[in-house]
């Protein structure tokens, strides 16, 4: 069997299994297609296949596009890594931080942005613990506003999480948080655009990626994926908010910068190709060979480093991506140098450098991230490749 047709069974057989609605993969080498495979529906109602060309909310897979966003403005000389976020966020001016007793008490300093790259800023997603309660009650306003048709803008949204105490002192430890949110709105600060604008401008149109954006007009709608949950009675269509994102049918007040972009497969992979060819792309450098190596270098010291989630046994972290230093102790046949990272809904994508490879799946199921079947067609094209 060649690649495709073993990678097109393996998304076959996780549809069967409910993992999914639809899934697809595409794998690029030399910038060239090496695989594409699809199986399953985008609507299930409507029967409707995925595409190549679908629409997937990315989640979290919106945080190397804002990391990257972030290393324009170091390359300009505009943001410096070592400058808190209360240099251009005012609701981080008198930063706190919640012990696990709940008592509060001033924190050292404000996340520096090299800590917001690194989500060693202290900052939290809404969680059950006390950092975590704190950020709830922020997205909790913002999303009753946003149902009602309004909502906070990004930096009003990051001051008020800014005025939040934070769980631990910034530089300490790491922690998944609002990091790449608040990165959104610094860049909206320094750059004197809206974060969506500087995206456009600066990455989307240069990169020719004219899926990608916070929202989805409505002669492209019918490509946006349905979104899916898994439950015991099989898949159920999911409509509600996640992070004060999912509401698609118009331009949000609220851009987040963690969470909230949506994308295409082809869209995706020329982004890749850019951090592949060390910032350049179609004759044009986007980024400086030096930040696209600042981004894919290890960042995390060893004590910081073992506090990763189990998953990402085997990586370090870096620019809101993970960064294979240990290939051994990977879930999945890993290289060593390898970095990219995935999404809530199950979008995931690598760079495989030494192999000039990027692969992308994309499918639209809750609580996915790196799925099983994302693992398994990792495994199969290392064993092709390798």
């Amino acid at each position: 069997m060649s690649l495709t047709e073993k990678i097109t069974k393996c998304l076959s057989d996780a549809v069967k299994n409910k993992e999914a609605a639809g899934i697809s993969v595409l794998i690029r080498r030399h910038d060239e297609d090496l695989c594409f495979a699809s199986a399953g529906m985008s609507d299930i109602t409507g029967k409707r296949p995925v595409e190549r060309d679908s629409i997937f909310r990315l989640y979290s897979q919106s945080k190397p596009i804002t990391a990257a966003a972030a290393m324009i403005l170091v390359d300009r000389g505009m943001l410096d890594l070592q400058t808190g976020a209360d240099q251009y966020l005012p609701g981080f001016r008198n930063p706190r931080v919640v012990n696990a007793d709940g008592s509060v008490e001033p924190a050292l300093r404000a996340p520096w942005v090299l800590e917001l790259l690194g989500m060693t800023a202290g900052l939290s997603y809404p969680d059950a613990d006390a950092a975590g309660q704190y950020a709830a009650r922020v997205f909790e306003a913002d999303q009753e506003k946003i149902a009602q048709g309004g909502g906070m803008d990004t930096i009003t949204f990051c001051n008020k999480l800014g005025e939040q105490p934070l769980a631990f002192q910034p530089g300490t430890g790491w922690r998944y948080s609002t990091c790449a949110d608040i990165l959104g709105a610094v860049i909206e600060a320094v750059s004197g655009k809206r974060f969506g604008q500087f995206l456009q401008e600066e990455l989307f149109e240069p990169l020719g990626m004219k899926d990608t954006a916070f929202w989805v007009p409505e002669e492209k709608r019918e490509r946006l994926v349905t979104c899916y949950k898994r439950t015991v009675n099989g898949l159920e269509e999911f409509n509600s908010m996640h992070l004060a994102v999912g509401i698609y049918d118009r331009p949000p007040a609220f851009e987040s910068g963690g969470a909230g972009l949506v994308s295409t497969l082809d869209d995706y992979a020329a982004f890749a190709r850019m951090l592949m060819n060390k910032g350049e792309y179609h004759g044009r450098q986007i980024l400086s060979r030096a930040a696209v190596e600042y981004m894919t270098a290890p960042q995390l010291p060893t004590a910081i480093q073992s506090q990763m989630w189990d998953s990402l046994g085997g990586y370090n972290y870096s620019c809101l991506m993970r960064i294979c230093d240990r290939p051994g102790a990977c879930s999945v046949f890993a290289r060593k140098g390898e970095y990219g990272w995935d999404g809530w809904l199950g979008t995931y994508f690598i760079n495989l450098p030494d192999d000039d490879v990027t692969f992308l799946l994309y499918q639209n199921v809750t609580d996915a991230g790196t799925a099983a079947v994302t693992r398994k067609c990792r495994n199969l094209l290392a064993a092709e490749l390798y």
